[in-house]
């Protein structure tokens, strides 16, 4: 190398060394500038990020918040909810209430009757027996023609025939008797809505010749019967609604009430056919007996074994009936679902007393069992019945009838509680047993 060359080399060395204070500047500038770039675009993208983020979905945020945000007096509707939903529950509970705020035959008897005259009791049969009457005027139900009708249209024809029973021979009597006793049956079911034997409805004969025993037996008949009473009460209605418009049974869905009954005893054929001409019959002991309701305290107690497995508890009180009929073919079911609908009343106030009217519904009725059954007109039960040219049927039903509790316990006898209290039930029994 020549001086001339080393020359050069040392002065631009001794350039750098004089200026090596500004390296680090001159790289740290570079190493920014070749960041720059990059910086500025990851910046414009987190700015679009961070402006779609918290910007643009916060204003949506706030829109849905604006929207879905109460008003100022939301509370005040809310309040209305409240008040509408315990209203709700208070009309339920007061209806339940009602359900059995019935009218009583008598306000002198429950839970304590006024005094012990034998003649208070005996007014209550009455007023069954009346009440039960005026039900069946109501609905303009009647009876086929009895046996001193019977005679007195047969005048000469029936003397000196022999009667089977206490039924008249139809096969002794002439052409012309026949047709004279046909035209009398066809005179009453003219006149009549509806055939109902008052004898047929269960507690009606118990009333007629009451035989007084003591205070509290008499005031527990006065109790069943006045259950009996008000089911009965509903049974003529329905009988009335199904059959509203009709003038004779030759029109009315429902021909014939058969009975009205509250114990198994009460089903079958015959126990409710009388063998007079033409009334139903003979005064049996079951008729006669004492055929009022009982209360279900288990599921074995009652007419049938309920598919509602409803029994009497601290709510409901649950007693079971049976009412066979002779119906027209086309108003089974709707007979079926006029009695199980709800029907009007008037409300009894506490202690018995009435103040009012005041009006509410019930509905208490549930079908357990129904059976149809064809039946033959020229049976003796039917001989002195005429039910028109429409196909008929016999309908027999097994019901229940709930009570609530609310609504009459406070005129219920202290006696009628205790029996529905039932002893513990020991270990291993069957756990239906129970109250």
């Amino acid at each position: 190398m020549d001086i001339p060359q080393f020359k050069d080399i040392i002065e631009k060395l001794s350039i750098f060394k004089r200026h090596s204070s500004l390296l680090v500047p001159v790289i740290i500038g570079l190493v920014g500038a070749l960041l720059f770039i990059p910086t500025r675009l990851m910046n414009g993208k987190l700015r679009a990020q961070m402006t779609e983020q918290s910007v643009m979905q916060g204003s949506r945020q706030l829109a849905s918040l604006r929207e879905s945000t109460p008003a100022s007096d939301q509370w005040k509707l809310e309040k209305g909810r409240q008040q509408a939903y315990q209203s709700d529950a208070n009309q339920i509970s007061l209806l339940a209430k009602e359900l059995s705020q019935r009218q009583l035959l008598s306000d002198q008897i429950f839970p304590k009757p006024k005094d012990e005259s034998i003649v208070l009791f005996k007014g209550f049969g009455q007023w069954f027996r009346s009440g039960v009457d005026k039900r069946l005027k109501d609905i303009n139900a009647g009876e086929c023609p009895t046996k001193e009708e019977l005679d007195r249209s047969l005048g000469g024809l029936s003397s000196g025939v022999r009667r089977g029973g206490s039924r008249l021979s139809r096969g002794a009597l002439s052409g012309a008797g026949d047709e004279i006793i046909d035209a009398l049956c066809r005179s009453k079911a003219e006149s009549a809505s509806v055939y109902i034997d008052p004898v047929s409805l269960g507690g009606y004969l118990f009333w007629e010749d009451y035989q007084y025993t003591g205070t509290q037996e008499a005031v527990e008949d006065c109790w069943y019967s006045q259950l009996a009473y008000w089911i009965i009460e509903d049974i003529i209605d329905t009988i009335g609604s199904v059959n509203s418009g009709s003038n004779s049974v030759f029109e009315s869905p429902v021909k014939r009430l058969l009975s009205i009954g509250f114990t198994s005893a009460e089903r079958g054929a015959g126990h409710v056919i009388r063998t007079v001409a033409g009334r139903g019959a003979t005064r049996s002991t079951a008729r006669i007996g004492r055929d009022m309701p009982t209360y279900v305290l288990t599921i074995d107690d009652g007419v049938t074994v309920p598919w509602t497995s409803r029994v009497c508890n601290d709510d409901i009180d649950v007693v079971h009936f049976n009412v066979r009929l002779i119906v027209s073919t086309k108003a089974v079911l709707r007979f079926m679902q006029q009695l199980c609908s709800a029907k009007r009343h008037i409300v009894r106030e506490s202690g018995g007393q009435m103040q009012g009217p005041r009006y509410a519904k019930h509905n208490q009725i549930t079908i357990l069992e129904s059976k149809i059954t064809s039946i033959y007109r020229q049976y003796e039960i039917h001989e002195y019945y005429r039910y028109g040219e429409d196909a008929v049927v016999e309908l027999d039903l097994i019901c229940e009838y709930v009570f609530s509790t609310k609504g009459y316990d406070d005129i219920k006898p202290e006696s009628v509680k205790q029996s529905q209290i039932i002893p513990a039930v020991p270990s291993g029994w069957d756990s239906s047993f129970r109250r």
